[in-house]
């Protein structure tokens, strides 16, 4: 019997609705695994660390910084990316039009993970006020904003269908 762990496993996730099954290295992280092996290129890479937040996805509806999940850790998971917001027309969510309305990106590279952090509070409290945004997206960093307008644009996008 051997005593070195495997180096790949088979895993069966569901992102944004449809079910991919793969053989990946056990030591692959989730944001590599989208990026990568789904091109699913919206969830960016920051910092690697956790720090940023520009990873962000929601692993069975709770944010989560996909570089530090293990894809095999989200084996029977269902996974929601940026490019699973908008409906299969096209059409952007209520949060996603407030983010542009009211000017929240500049660069654009810290908005997947906004909008996954913002999501996640919106889909558990749909009409948060300053604080709750604050708080639920003080682990996102913006580097070009300084926060106001992305803040107002998730009270904003609060309670709207």
């Amino acid at each position: 019997m051997s005593t070195t762990p495997a180096t790949s496993r088979a895993i069966s996730v569901e992102i944004n609705g449809t079910t991919y099954e793969r053989e990946v290295p056990a030591s692959r992280l989730l944001v590599h695994f989208l990026r990568d092996d789904l091109d699913l290129t919206g969830t960016h890479v920051g910092c690697d660390t956790g720090s940023c937040g520009a990873c962000t996805v929601l692993v069975n509806g709770q944010a989560v910084k996909s570089c530090t999940l293990l894809a095999v850790q989200a084996d029977g998971a269902a996974v929601r990316t940026v490019e699973g917001l908008a409906g299969e027309d096209g059409e952007l969510t209520s949060l996603q039009r407030s983010f542009s309305e009211h000017h929240a990106l500049q660069c654009g590279y810290c908005t997947p993970g906004m909008l996954m952090s913002a999501t996640a509070l919106l889909e558990r409290n749909p009409q948060p006020s300053e604080d709750d945004v604050k708080i639920a997206l003080q682990g996102n960093i913006c580097r070009c904003t300084g926060y106001w307008n992305i803040v107002e644009a998730v009270v904003a996008a609060g309670g709207k269908p």
